[in-house]
């Protein structure tokens, strides 16, 4: 059996909504469900803690029990972890296949996480993450991926196409390219060379795509060429499809790591879930 979908929970409607997505995503997969929960609090210290851990558990077994009609054959497991919830997660990710947390968008990523946790779970996974709302309701768009053409995104590519072809949805790749900056740009308008950096664009857009879609021919691929800016025209192209797929890189910077810009778009506006894979 594959490796199992990991899920966040802490009976938040933001955690809710992503266990509902994974049990779903594991019956797609025939993979196990594994909820999980981090406990980080000293329970023997804290007047009323023991109880309020007792709850959680409950809270927990109830929440597996609801999935499991969802989930399909594998099975369902539910752990609290005495962590650290960035911990707890980044521990999970080593033998998960997929890490699913609730988000609230527009700001930081919930599911049992708040703040800089959030961001660091996303920036040191070794799996790939989906960030689902809690108004997330399931499309019939297609599976939209991002792709840069400035990167290897193999990675990024096999994960949207398995992700297309175990819905059967469509897929659309897109890549969002800009001109250059204005005085090149007014030069290789004088000269007719913008029509020609477009179409070495789309020779290398071409020629990241064929072999996927030879592996996958019965995923019905759309592909696009956008101008214009790379984190708002992929949100807004991500308006009604049933998941956006972008790649995660790692920035270093003198203030420490973080995610790229179109990552970061991706993860606060846009109203689909949100898969963030790891490329090179």
């Amino acid at each position: 059996m594959t490796a199992p979908v990991v899920a966040g929970f802490d009976g938040s409607p933001e955690s809710r909504a992503a266990t509902e997505w994974a049990a779903r995503e594991a019956q797609r997969r025939g993979c196990p469900l594994d909820l999980l929960q981090a406990w980080p609090w000293p329970h023997q210290d804290v007047v009323g803690s023991e109880e309020t851990y007792r709850r959680a558990l409950d809270q927990l077994a109830l929440r597996a029990d609801e999935l499991r009609p969802l989930a399909g054959v594998g099975p369902v497991t539910s752990a609290i972890v005495p962590t650290d919830p960035a911990e707890a997660l980044e521990a999970a990710a080593n033998s998960a296949g997929l890490l699913v947390l609730g988000s609230r968008g527009l700001g930081a990523v919930r599911g049992f996480l708040v703040g800089s946790v959030s961001h660091e779970v996303l920036r040191r996974a070794s799996c790939p993450v989906v960030l689902v709302r809690a108004e997330a309701v399931e499309s019939d768009g297609p599976v939209l991926v991002g792709l840069d053409l400035t990167h290897p995104m193999d990675d990024v590519l096999a994960f949207a196409f398995d992700a297309a072809a175990r819905r059967g949805a469509p897929l659309r790749v897109v890549h969002v390219w800009s001109p250059p900056v204005s005085s090149q740009y007014t030069a290789l308008q004088a000269v007719g060379g913008l029509g020609e950096l477009s179409s070495v664009d789309r020779a290398r857009f071409a020629e990241q795509l064929a072999p996927w879609r030879e592996r996958h021919p019965e995923v019905s691929v759309t592909a696009d060429l956008i101008q214009g800016s790379r984190s708002v025209d992929l949100v807004d192209a991500a308006d009604g499809a049933r998941l956006l797929v972008v790649g995660r890189r790692t920035r270093r910077t003198l203030f420490g790591a973080h995610l790229g810009p179109v990552a970061h778009a991706a993860i606060h506006h846009a109203v689909c879930p949100v898969a963030l894979v790891r490329h090179a």
